[in-house]
Parts: C-alpha cells; sequence; structure tokens
C-alpha cells in the first residue's frame, strides 16, 4: 500500500515582534491623537448604554449607572471614540483575512472536541472575561495595555493576573484544544 503524503498548507502570519512593535506604536498613537489609550470593554459599554435607552428610556432615566454613562458621553453614546475603535478594528480583521485569504466561516477545534463545545467554552470564557472587564474597571487593552504604557501599577497587575490565571487553568483546559 501506498500512502499519500499529505500536503499541509504553511499559512504566513505577520511575526509577533513585529506585531508587539505595530501594537505599542498604536497605542502611542491613541494616547498622541485623543489623548487616551485603547479599550475594546468602553465600546461595548457604550452600545449596551445606547441600546437600553432606546428600548427602554425610562428605564435609562430611572437608573443611577445609565444616567452617569449618559452624562459621561454627552449627545450619543455611539459617538464615542471607542466605538469607532472597534468598528475599525472589526473592518480591519474582516480586511486583513480577506486579502490573506483566510477568511472563511469555520470553528477551530481540537479533535477531541465538538465544534458545539469549543463554541460553549468560547461563549463562557467571553461572559467572564467580559464581567472581569467590569470588575477591573477595564478590558485587557484598557487596563493591562494602556495601563503599563503609562506605567501604572494597576496595569502591570492586570497583565500579571490575566496571564497568572490563564497559565494556572491551562492544564484543567488544555484537553478542549489539545
Amino acid at each position: 500500500m501506498v500512502k499519500k503524503e499529505q500536503t499541509v498548507k504553511k499559512t504566513k502570519y505577520l511575526n509577533p515582534y513585529l506585531g508587539g512593535v505595530l501594537l505599542g506604536l498604536v497605542l502611542l498613537s491613541a494616547f498622541f491623537v485623543s489623548g487616551r489609550g485603547l479599550g475594546a470593554s468602553g465600546a461595548i459599554k457604550s452600545t449596551i448604554v445606547a441600546a437600553v435607552d432606546a428600548v427602554a428610556p425610562a428605564h435609562t432615566e430611572s437608573t443611577k449607572y445609565y444616567q452617569e454613562e449618559a452624562e459621561t458621553h454627552g449627545e450619543s453614546p455611539l459617538k464615542s471614540w471607542l466605538v469607532f475603535e472597534m468598528m475599525g478594528v472589526v473592518v480591519g480583521g474582516f480586511l486583513s483575512g480577506t486579502l490573506a485569504g483566510r477568511l472563511k466561516l469555520k470553528v477551530e477545534h481540537s479533535p477531541k472536541i465538538t465544534p458545539k463545545r469549543r463554541l460553549a467554552f468560547a461563549l463562557a470564557g467571553g461572559i467572564l472575561f467580559g464581567f472581569g472587564s467590569q470588575l477591573g474597571r477595564g478590558c485587557t487593552s484598557g487596563s493591562a495595555l494602556t495601563g503599563m504604557g503609562v506605567l501604572s501599577m494597576g496595569g502591570f497587575i492586570t497583565m500579571a493576573a490575566i496571564f497568572g490565571t490563564a497559565f494556572a487553568l491551562a492544564y484543567f483546559f488544555r484537553k478542549n484544544w489539545i
């Protein structure tokens, strides 16, 4: 019996060191242009505040949290620069995937688990990370990267907690990916 050799298509990705430098330059540019760092959770919060205000304005007016958020953003929470930043991330990722020929609708998962289980873990992880970003007053981009960029002790602690927790829990969840 002759075995056919399987050819593995090598996908070229950006060098991670170059990617890190480019991310640092984006962070520096954000400080220069807007006077603030990066952050994704603020965009989600602005979108939720705008949606709640559109669906239930009476609830928005009677809830202190929504009132404070509405006052912070002025005319409309959707006019926050973080919302435009996140739209740029989505459009940029779509364009990057399209230009590199990697734009496909598929679920990456280990052969040991089903796509449904992979999606359930991704959803649970996203919800937990979103909840944690509100407890920690920002996401990885806002608290960790921007915090570290301005040499905030909280930024360094946040980054250590994120990577420390991932390292500590990797042993228990690795069978879902390996």
